[in-house]
């Protein structure tokens, strides 16, 4: 009866939605351009706020004018807003930023940091600027640039690296840069804290040619989804030594949200399919029992009973990454629902009640996020669909007219009475206003390093853009785990490579040799032919899970499904046929062993610690 009236009174709030939507005027394109400039206007009143009352100092307190560390001490919002400048092309201020952070940042100080906010922060925004700073072909390469950035980032990297030794691959939530793991430190972590870290280290190995950094972060990945539930659901919390779950309520907002985000974009910038099988079965899961359409709950990761009726804040990311999947019709309805919530308050509270259709108790605060401005620019991207623009426009009104504070913008303690807080998040430099001026650029022609740019760019879930340059997005791979055989028939020795020609014979598209069965491949054999890796081919299955393509089984004791939970999950599964080539002297190897080292040609076109600022 509950589920039914929310139903109707979010169909009547809708349609009242739907009203005002049709009587709006919609944004012209002289307004979009003037939209643009006041978007800039509102980032440099920020940033010259920090800079003028709270550099070097962590992040600025708007309505006092003065600074605080919230972090490290090693100025936060500097770093965090040096691609933003990039992209208003402000040549002056990155060069003078980046030269200061050169010469006057150091990590090795006594400081017990985040893992997670440090590194999506301060590893991402230095490794952003770096690749700006250092490419003639961005159009903002500085002179005097020697890679300082890309240093620092990698002595930041190995002093974090302490947090991943633990008997799961897991990390602790925090990191002393000076002394490691204190031996008081909580064995708790979250998973958006375990599993938002593998594009800022990858990118760090494949520029610094040290696997270490994406090894670690890949296994801790793993560490975490080898823990999920029958469901391929995963819980919001996870003890990091017995791997045990303490909190298992399984959702897309709040301690788990960026580790969707990352899957899926792990794959598109390295081009590891792992990353995207993982993404698949997890999406999969997500979407069958976590949405209720147009809305997101959160579910018992094992029963998948309803724990909470609500939308978080931090969920308005994920109709942007549905945009990036390719999955548009139901970004677009929760957008819609989404948006609604801000129309009612001007904000969008930390938690809104879907069964009372009210703000959360504890949760009416808006810390500036972004993450709904990030969704509605990839689906105006998308769709080029007029009324985002309307969406940005209302955005604007809101954090102008609610939370411009003297020096900067300020954290809305109450979205009800729109009470301010003297706070100002570095996200709001890096994201918030960032993906509105992007919005607006891109309505009026753009003419950015991201939309003109030489390369692709994913976004970072800090906002910090990462190109998918030939260093980055390599043909050459080393991955673990890649190939596998689908059996068919009675059980035998896995064909060595001077077999895989012979006793075989073509059967629906496929290859079948000693009962063992190659998919069949999209890609033409003759891209392998100039391919200096020889040896055996082998295929990705149609129809098997990530675990059987991987070897990888679950760690936790689970209950057999049955035949309907099995003929329910075989639905489901995202089918891909890829082809990729293995060494021989990887190829004797167990699925379920380290094979780091094997050399792989692939061919494919790609495009927390629970912190209340973020998961």
């Amino acid at each position: 009866m509950k589920a039914l009236n929310f139903v109707l009174q979010f169909l009547l709030f809708l349609l009242l939605f739907s009203l005002h939507k049709a009587v709006a005027n919609g944004v012209t394109p002289e307004e979009a351009r003037q939209l643009r400039d006041e978007v800039r206007e509102m980032f440099y009143h920020a940033f010259d706020g920090y800079m003028e009352h709270a550099f070097p100092l962590d992040e600025l307190r708007p309505l006092s004018c003065e600074g605080e560390d919230t972090l490290g001490g090693y100025a936060l919002t500097l770093i965090d807003s040096l691609d933003t400048l990039v992209l208003l092309g402000d040549r002056e201020r990155f060069t003078s930023s980046v030269e200061w952070i050169g010469k006057n940042l150091r990590f090795d100080i006594n400081k017990t940091v985040s893992i997670f906010e440090t590194s999506i922060r301060i590893l991402g925004g230095l490794l952003s600027a770096h690749l700006i700073a250092s490419d003639y072909a961005t159009g903002m390469r500085i002179p005097s640039y020697d890679n300082q950035l890309l240093d620092l980032a990698e002595d930041l990297a190995r002093r974090l690296l302490p947090a991943f030794d633990t008997p799961t691959g897991i990390p602790f939530g925090s990191v002393n840069l000076k002394y490691g793991v204190d031996e008081h430190e909580s064995k708790i972590t979250s998973t958006a804290g375990g599993g938002t870290l593998t594009l800022e280290f990858g990118v760090l190995s494949r520029l610094t040619n040290d696997p270490i950094f994406e090894q670690v972060t890949k296994n801790a990945v793993r560490g975490l989804w080898a823990r999920r539930s029958k469901l391929n659901l995963v819980g919001a919390h996870i003890n990091v030594f017995t791997g045990e779950w303490t909190q298992k309520d399984a959702g897309i907002g709040t301690s788990i949200d960026s580790f969707y985000e990352y899957l899926l974009k792990a794959y598109l910038l390295f081009g590891d399919e792992e990353y995207l099988f993982i993404f698949q079965e997890a999406y999969s899961a997500a979407m069958h029992y976590l949405y209720n359409d147009p809305w997101y709950v959160e579910v018992n990761m094992d029963s998948a009973a309803i724990v909470w009726p609500l939308f978080n804040s931090l969920q308005a990311f994920w109709p942007g990454l549905q945009v990036l999947a390719g999955d548009i019709d139901p970004a677009i309805r929760t957008h819609t629902a989404f948006f609604s919530v801000w129309k009612r308050y001007g904000f969008t509270p930390e938690g809104f009640n879907l069964a009372t259709l009210s703000v959360q108790h504890g949760q009416k605060s808006y810390p500036l996020r972004p993450e709904l401005i990030e969704s509605t620019y990839w689906l105006y991207k998308a769709t080029r669909d007029p009324r985002y623009l309307d969406v940005g426009r209302d955005i604007v009104a809101s954090l102008q007219y609610g939370a411009r504070c003297p020096c900067g913008y300020c954290h809305i303690s109450d979205v009800e009475n729109h009470k301010r807080e003297d706070h100002m998040e570095s996200f709001f430099l890096a994201e918030t206003v960032k993906y509105l001026w992007l919005l607006f650029d891109l309505a009026v022609g753009p003419d950015n390093l991201v939309e003109n740019g030489p390369y692709k760019y994913i976004f970072s879930t800090e906002g910090h853009l990462l190109p998918a340059t030939p260093q980055i997005s390599l043909l050459q791979e080393h991955c673990a785990y890649l190939g596998a055989y689908c059996y068919h028939g009675s059980l035998k020795e896995e064909p060595r490579a001077s077999d895989k020609s012979s006793d075989s014979q073509e059967t629906n598209g496929s290859r079948v040799s000693d009962g063992w069965v190659r998919t069949g491949s999209p890609l033409d054999s003759s891209s392998f032919e100039s391919s200096p890796v020889s040896g055996l081919i082998k295929g990705l299955c149609p129809g098997l899970t990530h675990a059987q393509k991987y070897g990888i089984s679950y760690l936790a004791s689970v209950d057999k499904p049955s035949e309907d939970d099995s003929a329910k999950q075989k639905d489901t599964v995202v089918q891909s046929h890829a082809i990729v080539v293995v060494s021989n002297q990887s190829a004797n190897q167990s699925l379920s062993g380290n094979s780091n080292n094997d050399n792989v040609k692939e061919s494919s076109e790609r495009e927390t610690e629970t912190n209340p600022s973020r998961s």
